[in-house]
């Protein structure tokens, strides 16, 4: 074989060679791209999994209001909202305020210690109406301390009734609650308490939430949240200027299940309150 043979031979090798080479590149390069298709439309077949954020809540340690923002995105307003309740009512501005409608009747009940507070759900009928809008009492529950404070003073007790309208627009009416005579309200309550935690009782007696309210009828009001998670803002506030009374012994057995179950006070500065002449 001639020289020139022998160089047009090894070129013909090279060039199998080279071809060859391309030829497994090529295949590995379509088994990489079949095998992330498939892992592609395998992934997107699978069911999305969404992220559980924990719903445990508490009014000290860890769990606490200072971190209540920080345990689920959806408690967000916890922390960043600008209308956040409690405040310490000052500065009101006294205006021609309309009167609150009661329209409370006698009423069926269940009585449930949620683990946060004593809670009362009450049946249907029972409204305010205010500013023009009706809302319909939902239920009611304790905190101590008063979570509201009217300049500076705070109250051992407070009960928060809580309403709602047809949009579910949300208005609270706080009872601020000081020592004095026993409340026969607070003491149907009490006298239907469950026996153990995350528990409800569903007496067959009815209770009258007429009955909780104070003789004056004065009030402030201004906009604010949730006192709880997720603390949702948009609610109207109704504190009224006359105390509640109730015994010793009833705030005292409060106390021994729940010795603190009271958000601390927010930021009010710049909130807008008003109160009846």
């Amino acid at each position: 074989m001639s020289e020139r043979e022998r160089e047009a031979e090894a070129e013909s090798d090279l060039s199998a060679k080279i071809a060859a080479r391309l030829a497994i590149m090529r295949a590995n390069q379509q088994a990489r791209a079949a095998a992330a298709a498939k892992a592609k439309k395998v992934a997107a077949a699978a069911p999305v999994v969404p992220r559980v954020y924990s719903n445990v809540w508490s009014y000290e340690g860890e769990n606490g209001p200072a971190n209540w923002g920080k345990i689920n995105p959806e408690w967000a307003k916890c922390g960043t909202g600008n209308r956040q309740s409690p405040i310490d009512i000052r500065d009101g501005m006294k205006v021609e305020l309309e009167q609150i409608a009661f329209d409370y009747h006698p009423s069926s009940f269940n009585v449930t210690d949620n683990g946060h507070t004593v809670q009362v759900m009450l049946g249907g009928g029972n409204f305010i109406t205010v500013n023009n809008r009706m809302y319909e009492l939902i239920q009611f529950h304790f905190h101590r301390p008063s979570e509201e404070r009217i300049n500076g003073k705070g109250y051992e007790m407070v009960v928060h009734l809580v309403h709602k309208d047809g949009e579910g627009k949300l208005a609270v009416l706080a009872l601020l609650l000081e020592r004095g005579k026993p409340q026969p309200v607070i003491q149907t309550v009490w006298n239907n308490l469950p026996l153990e935690k995350l528990e409800t009782l569903a007496p067959s007696t009815v209770l009258d939430p007429m009955d909780l309210l104070p003789a004056r009828r004065d009030y402030f009001t201004f906009m604010g949240s949730l006192t709880t998670p997720p603390c949702s803002e948009g609610v109207l506030w109704l504190v009224m200027k006359e105390p509640v009374q109730a015994s010793p012994a009833q705030m005292a057995l409060f106390s021994r299940l729940y010795p603190l179950n009271a958000r601390p006070i927010q930021p009010g500065s710049g909130r807008i309150v008003k109160e009846s002449n």
